[in-house]
Formats: C-alpha cells, structure tokens, sequence
C-alpha cells in the first residue's frame, strides 16, 4: 500500500525513487515489524490475560516446566498480525510469489489457531487430531504447490527440483512436485512446532532462518548476482525479500517477549504459520533441498522425535532422556538459558553453512 503511494510520487520528486529498491523496503520491513510488534505486544498480552488465554503445559514434559502454566498463548497472533500488515505496507502488491507466501502463511496460522483455539477452550493439551491436522496442512500443502508453478508459468524452473553444489541443475518432477511441496510444507512447519518447547528458543532460530532466506530470495531474482553464483534466477522472488525481512522484524519483537521467563508463548498459530512461511519462500527460492541445511535446528529436533518414538517401539528403549532434544540437554543438568543459547549458536552455524553453499557449485 504505502509502496504503490510512495513511489507514485516518485514524478513529484526524484527522492521517492529510493522506495523502489528491494533492499531499503526490506530494511524497513523489519524495523516496522519490530516496533508494531513492541507497540501492540504489552496489550496483546493483557488482553489475553482478561481472557484467560493461557498456556496448557503437558504432564509428561519436564516437571519444573509446571510452573509456566497459565502463561499467556496464541502469541503468535501478534508475530503473524505483525509481518502480514508489514508485508501489505512495503511489498510491490502487484507480485503474484508475494500473495503466494503471504495467503499460504495465513493459511498455516489458520490451522494453529483452530487447534490453539481448542487447547484454550476445553482447558487442556489436545487440540485437532493429528489426522486433522496433516489433512489441513496437506490440503494448503498442495494448493501451494499449485500457485507456485502457475505464477512461474513456463520458466525452466517451474515443476522442477533444484539441486544444490551443482551448477544450473534442475531435475523436472512432473505430478510429483506437489506432493514434493506438501512434504517440504509439512516438515518446516511441523519441525518448527516441535522446537517450540523452550522460551525463545524456535522464535530466534527462526529469526536466523529468515534471514538466511531474504538472501537467498535477493540473488534469486538479481540476474547478474545468480549468473554469477550459478543458481536458477527465479525472476519476481526477489520481492519476497520484504516479506522474509518482516518476519525477522516480527520474530525480534516477539523475542522481545518471549525471552526467558517468558510473557507469552506463539502457539501453534505462530510455530506452525512460520515453519510453513519459511517452507514456502524455500519453495520459491528453488532452494527446498537447502532447507534442511539452513533449518538444520529445527531438522534435529525434529529427528530426536522421530528416533524416540521408532525406538520405543522396536526395542522398547529411550535413546534420549526426553524428546524433543532441547528436553534431553535440559534433564542432562544444562539450564534453560544454556539449551537455548547454544541451541541459537547451532542455527547461526547451520544458516552459514546453508549459505556457503551459494559459491559451492
């Protein structure tokens, strides 16, 4: 909105130009992000408070955790409410890969928020079903992977797999690159859900993975910049920089207060709306497989889960003491604080992998 204003005057006087450049909107996408995020999070909170919107924490977690019932949750109503209205505010509205992350974001926050909604109503830890769920994401999944090869139309990359380390190689995928879409949806958001245990640990490892991505989606649309680095230009991604630099703006602020002890916890209106919001832009970044590399967090604790429980049942043993893995270093003596500042050192060095690989061709 303010983009179409601001550089509509652009013919009254040459400054107005500046707000065509990707780089300086997306700069102040995360300064506005942060401080509509500051602004409006104290009275977020207190109005959830009055509504008695509060935090179910589940008995076969660590017990001292007990004592972070009753916080305040959904908070990712404002992290979601931030970054979207920042978007519509900075973002060239005429791009069809800005509507697709921004309406695919919306609606993964939709499914966190129906299940949050019953956690907070029926007073307890169960929201959808897990078959309700998957089904929901798996149905936004596709829908996803549909827009995505419309509005790439008929570029080389459009339905195909870009392969990192290897200069211009794009694997065609026919039907199966919207079930492809589906899993890499399915996995962010549901792999950021699942590191979202301990208070500012998944906000900040998602402000990192943001981050990593505002490039990625940059080069991706700068001809000269993917000539040179060897990677499939996806000419118009460059704008979704905007929408990737308003969630780290959103994500610092709400840090602000979910850092230890905790005011407020994002729900799964918030894990899953960013881990589906990061799924998308990798998808249209044609930088999927890197996801795993740059999120690789959010992959191990995702792992432990999956270890635990396959272990469980084949052999009837634990291989961590409790998982996710943030829960095992915590039972092993380190303190909250530890676990998730370490945890934040391991998602910088991952995103700096993730972008060494950009040479690496």
């Amino acid at each position: 909105m303010l983009f179409a204003l601001l550089t509509s005057l652009s013919d009254t006087w040459f400054g107005f130009n500046v707000f065509r450049y990707i780089t300086f909107r997306t700069g102040l996408a995360i300064s506005t992000a942060f401080f509509i995020s500051l602004i409006v999070g104290p009275w977020l909170i207190e109005r959830m408070r009055s509504l008695q919107i509060r935090q179910s924490i589940r008995e076969e977690g660590p017990q001292h955790h007990q004592v972070k019932s009753g916080t305040p949750t959904m908070g990712g109503v404002l992290i979601v409410g931030s970054f979207v209205l920042t978007t519509l505010l900075w973002a060239d509205l005429r791009n069809r890969y800005v509507w697709t992350v921004l309406l695919v974001t919306v609606a993964f926050a939709a499914i966190g928020f129906a299940d949050d909604w019953i956690k907070v109503r029926k007073h307890r830890n169960l929201g959808l079903t897990a078959r309700q769920k998957f089904a929901l994401q798996i149905l936004v999944g596709l829908a996803a992977g549909f827009a995505v090869r419309a509005v790439a139309g008929g570029a080389a990359h459009a339905g195909a797999l870009s392969v990192p380390f290897f200069k211009g190689v794009l694997i065609p995928m026919g039907v199966l690159y919207f079930p492809f879409v589906v899993i890499v949806l399915l996995g962010a958001s549901n792999a950021v859900n699942l590191t979202d245990g301990l208070d500012g640990l998944a906000i900040g490892a998602m402000a990192i993975a943001a981050a990593t991505y505002t490039i990625f989606v940059y080069v991706a649309d700068h001809a000269r910049i993917a000539n040179y680095l060897q990677i499939v230009p996806v000419p118009g991604a460059g704008e979704v920089a905007v929408f990737t630099g308003a969630m780290v703006g959103a994500a610092l602020g709400f840090l602000w207060f979910n850092c230890h002890p905790a005011e407020v916890f994002m729900g799964d209106v918030g894990s899953l709306a960013l881990g589906g919001g990061i799924g998308i832009v990798a998808v249209v970044a044609k930088q999927e497989l890197l996801l795993v590399l740059v999120g690789g967090l959010f992959v191990l604790e995702a792992l432990s889960v999956m270890i635990q429980v396959l272990s469980f049942r084949l052999r009837g043993k634990r291989v961590f003491r409790m998982a996710p893995l943030h829960h095992h270093f915590e039972l092993l003596g380190w303190t909250e604080t530890q676990v998730v500042t370490r945890f934040w050192i391991i998602a910088v060095v991952f995103a700096l992998a993730g972008l060494s690989t950009l040479k690496l061709r």
